[in-house]
């Protein structure tokens, strides 16, 4: 007698996250697992017609920053509206474990300032109710979630709660500090740490200007930590470096995997005073990998952007004086002041003055565009401000202003600054096709008031297999397969990232045609009503996490069957 499965999905479009031919099957689940894949003939306790939808594994987003809101919200918002159903965090080497209690401040600054979330926010929904890492991994534990979560051990926590000051000015470890360091990490993988993450970016400071703490880390001690780690269980460690100095920490960072064979994965993305260098990075991780080191590349789904406005983190006129004057009046009061003719005359009349903000560009006009509705990011340079600006015989800086105070002061104009030197996308298609290569980055928990990329994994779906008119597109099978099984096995989740039997039942029901996103707008549901930048998406049927319904037409349904995920999964 067969068995009534506790789902049944019927009749989809099957991409199975293995990068084979689409096909049309059901797929059967019980006990949180897919226990058969064809023509499923028992009914399902719960059935979705998935006729002319795209049936895809859950997506598996390896770079998230939700460390903060993990521990205030049960609901992993925007990824778990955009199809993630597992999100990695504890990347670029911030986090809050391990952490004294004297030490709270300085992790809450360094996360503002390298993530763009704000500081009331984080003072009031972390609740600290840990100072070791396997202390807040026991804390997660508890909890439920939308969709599972996994963690990585942050660098500038570990070395300030080895080091503290010493740790916190970037003075060399010891070989005493290295070794506490190890031990420390060899327990977080213990207690699930998926790997551990470090930054070498001189864009990563705190609120207070400081760099972060592992910018100049040494050699020695990245390798003490990684080959701890990697000697416990399957770790991999994820880091982020500066296109300007990639030829000197790119080397270091292979001797480490190739001293601890431990797999590493950092971000690769192209830059305006380089654009070709990411090609070369990727000819040195390509001989790495034939020489047998496990790399993998993460990769932005588009160009990594600034949304510049009034209601916003920054925005052109912020170092403007007479801008300053009214930078701290509330958004109402504000927009009054600049619709007056002599402040708008005034402002526009002064140029920017100088700033150590490493996410403050002096304005390029020529690379600043308005996003529009629906948001277009690969749009044609003569779509930028500074050649409309040209053409109408004005000011780049009049068509900004205007802009920003369009929607009663909400308007929003874009700035790529990765990806986009050659005003195009080309680079990332070549970026995605690379073997090394996972999509990347989306930042979902980060970056609040600035960029708004949690939307990676839908815009790979639109934009890339459906919508690209300025190039080359790519098939729905490798894209699903991409963001799917590819980022799960990176962090070493082999049991899910497919739709097959005794594969974890993670599984999005997509109606592809009416796929869409929305323009980012500003949200006020952080704790204390902090801000945050969020896109509205169209087109989730349903997403499924370990066989139960979690959104459901773009609504979440309450259901909160994700749990911590403890360290490298096998297949049962």
């Amino acid at each position: 007698m067969t068995s009534t499965p506790d789902l049944v999905i019927r009749g989809g479009t099957i991409a199975d996250g293995k990068g084979g031919d689409l096909y049309e099957a059901d797929v059967a689940i019980t006990g949180g697992k897919i226990t058969e894949v064809g023509k499923v003939s028992a009914k399902g306790k719960e059935e979705i017609d998935a006729r002319g939808k795209l049936v895809a594994p859950g997506f598996v987003d390896v770079h998230t920053h939700y460390d903060g809101q993990v521990t205030w919200s049960q609901d992993i918002t925007p990824s778990s509206q955009n199809g993630v159903t597992t999100a990695i965090m504890g990347n670029c080497g911030v986090g809050f474990a391990p952490c004294r209690p004297s030490d709270h401040t300085r992790l809450i600054q360094l996360m503002e300032g390298v993530e763009d979330i704000p500081e009331p926010v984080l003072s009031a929904g972390i609740p600290w109710a840990w100072e070791s890492f396997p202390d807040y991994m026991e804390w997660l534990s508890k909890r439920n979630f939308d969709m599972d979560i996994g963690a990585q051990l942050p660098h500038a926590a570990l070395r300030v709660y080895v080091m503290g000051e010493r740790g916190a000015r970037r003075d060399p470890a010891t070989a005493e500090d290295n070794k506490a360091m190890a031990a420390l990490a060899g327990d977080a993988v213990r207690a699930g740490a998926l790997g551990f993450s470090t930054s070498r970016t001189l864009n990563h400071r705190t609120s207070t200007g400081d760099y972060t703490p592992t910018l100049k880390a040494g050699e020695d001690e990245l390798t003490a930590i990684a080959g701890a780690m990697h000697g416990v269980g399957r770790s991999v460690l994820q880091f982020v470096l500066d296109q300007s100095t990639v030829h000197e920490d790119l080397p270091m960072m292979l001797r480490v995997a190739e001293n601890t064979r431990c797999p590493i994965s950092f971000s690769v993305a192209q830059a305006d005073k380089a654009p070709r260098r990411w090609r070369q990075t990727m000819d040195t991780i390509n001989e790495a990998a034939a020489r047998g080191l496990s790399i993998t590349t993460q990769i932005a789904a588009r160009p990594v952007g600034l949304l510049l406005g009034l209601e916003l983190s920054r925005n052109p006129f912020q170092t403007h004086p007479s801008y300053r004057e009214i930078a701290k009046l509330p958004l109402a009061e504000r927009l009054a002041h600049l619709r007056r003719p002599e402040v708008r005359a005034t402002i526009l009349s002064e140029s920017a003055t100088a700033t150590d903000d490493p996410l403050f560009f002096r304005p390029n006009y020529d690379k600043m565009y308005l996003l529009g509705n629906p948001p277009n990011y690969e749009q044609p340079p003569e779509n930028a401000l500074g050649p409309q600006a040209r053409r109408q015989g004005r000011q780049p800086e009049e068509l900004a202003y205007d802009a920003m105070l369009t929607d009663e002061g909400r308007g929003m104009l874009y700035v790529p600054f990765l990806n986009y030197a050659d005003g195009n996308l080309d680079a990332v298609h070549e970026m995605l096709r690379e073997p090394s290569a996972v999509p990347g980055l989306s930042d979902g928990g980060a970056h609040c008031g600035i960029i708004c990329d949690a939307s990676f994994p839908t815009y790979l779906l639109t934009h890339w297999t459906r919508d690209r008119s300025r190039g080359e597109k790519l098939s729905i099978p490798f894209v699903v397969a991409a963001q799917s099984r590819k980022t799960a096995l990176s962090v070493g989740l082999y049991d899910r990232g497919v739709i097959a039997p005794g594969f974890k039942a993670d599984v999005n029901v997509i109606d592809y045609d009416r796929l869409h996103l929305h323009p980012p707008k500003v949200h006020y549901d952080l704790p204390v009503g902090g801000r945050r930048l969020l896109q509205q998406v169209d087109g989730y049927d349903a997403t499924i996490v370990s066989g139960i319904v979690t959104q459901r037409e773009g609504k979440a349904t309450g259901a909160r069957p994700g749990k911590l995920v403890r360290g490298a999964q096998g297949m049962n």
